[in-house]
């Protein structure tokens, strides 16, 4: 599991897409999420806005499995 260092209290769906090289651009975010299977803590996520805080557990279909870690 790739761990994920943020430094701030939560990171959206959107930019944890981008700082786990998942997409290269923000403004793929949004196809990104419709086309492709996501899972944040077993649950089924289509929105880019979700918040993830540390210890979030995130599956995306195709790059694996990620953990959400505060610096």
């Amino acid at each position: 599991m790739k761990q994920i260092v943020i430094n701030t209290a939560y990171i959206t769906l959107g930019q944890f897409l981008k700082l786990s090289d998942c997409i290269s651009t923000g403004g793929q975010a949004k196809f990104f999420v419709v086309e492709t299977k996501i899972e944040v803590n077993g649950q089924a996520e289509n929105r880019r806005g979700r918040k993830l805080v540390p210890q979030d557990i995130v599956k995306v279909e195709g790059f694996g499995q990620f953990e959400v870690i505060s610096s």
